[in-house]
């Protein structure tokens, strides 16, 4: 029986190197910013409209009420999500100690 605990065994170097993303990470990702911004951005800003909306494309009608409902919950969703794609990419940068070079740069001289 082995009697080191796992926070005290050493890191293999296979552990320790940043993992490669995949094309499949890689879209994830980018839809994960892409999907939340494009529907918060396209979503009806009247929930009469978004009621007609949801008719038209299930054939289902919303009272008012519901409607105003499901757009709040859209909008706290949309913003949910792009709120935890920024804490990810905060994370990620500290973790890899990358930085935010916010500076403006001149392209001609």
């Amino acid at each position: 029986m082995n009697s080191a605990f796992c926070c005290q065994r050493k890191p293999r170097a296979e552990d320790a190197a940043p993992r490669q993303k995949t094309r499949l990470g890689r879209v994830s990702e980018a839809a994960g910013w892409i999907l939340p911004g494009s529907l918060l951005a396209l979503l009806a800003k009247c929930p009469l409209c978004l009621a007609a909306y949801v008719a038209l494309g299930t054939g289902l009608t919303l009272s008012c009420s519901s409607a105003r409902i499901l757009l709040r919950a859209l909008t706290a969703l949309c913003l949910g999500t792009l709120a935890l794609c920024i804490v990810r990419c905060v994370v990620s940068c500290r973790r890899h100690k990358q930085t935010f070079n916010l500076q403006l740069t001149q392209t001609h001289p």
